[in-house]
């Protein structure tokens, strides 16, 4: 009789956990947003490529411009032909739906806002996600009598040869480090010779 009742909990809970299990990848949801590469090849890539593009390069029906400020600051003004996504929205089902067309017509996509700074992150964030048709527009833009005036951003280029800074790192990592061992003199204690007592007594 017990052992009936040992097995019947045991298919019960077993029938749980089955249960559990099917219910869990039943309801499981596959993130809507994942990246394509990692930080890792995405900074190698941008040690690479240049990623930066001048004002008077955007004069062509092959470059589309995206405009990632507010609503608000678009609509004070913006440059010509330019599509309003404000970083905020950028990750919504109809915006990744123009990047993606944009993509796979070889449209080179540019991205602007105030400044470099500004447009940096969302940059970033579309070529992980595996969006690699992109620039970034070398700008500053500001508003003098509210009209939209643009200046081109002159990024300071380095002199020192960064790949050549990261392959030296790497080199020096992989190999082999000798530990030399340093003898440890040995320390002399001087033993101290105990005084002895004059003898007590006496007469």
């Amino acid at each position: 009789m017990k052992e009936l009742e040992k097995v019947k909990r045991i298919s019960i809970s077993s029938t749980l956990f089955i249960l559990a299990v099917l219910i869990g990848l039943l309801t499981y949801e596959r993130p809507e947003n994942i990246y394509a590469m990692d930080t890792r090849r995405t900074l190698e890539n941008l040690t690479d490529a240049d990623y930066l593009i001048s004002l008077s390069e955007i004069n062509n029906p092959e470059v589309a411009l995206i405009d990632i400020r507010s609503q608000y600051e678009f609509e004070k003004g913006h440059l010509e032909k330019a599509i309003n996504i404000p970083t905020a929205e950028i990750l919504r089902e109809e915006n990744k739906a123009i990047f993606q067309e944009l993509k796979d017509s070889q449209k080179l996509t540019v991205l602007y806002g105030k400044d470099l700074e500004e447009a940096n992150l969302p940059f970033l964030l579309l070529y992980q996600m595996g969006y690699d048709n992109l620039k970034l527009l070398s700008t500053n833009n500001k508003y003098l009598y509210n009209e939209l005036i643009t200046q081109p951003d002159d990024i300071e280029k380095p002199i020192a040869d960064i790949q050549a800074f990261i392959d030296e790192s790497v080199k020096k990592a992989n190999a082999k480090v000798e530990v030399k061992k340093v003898p440890v003199p040995k320390q002399v204690v001087p033993i101290k010779k105990k005084k002895k007592r004059p003898v007590e007594g006496g007469c």
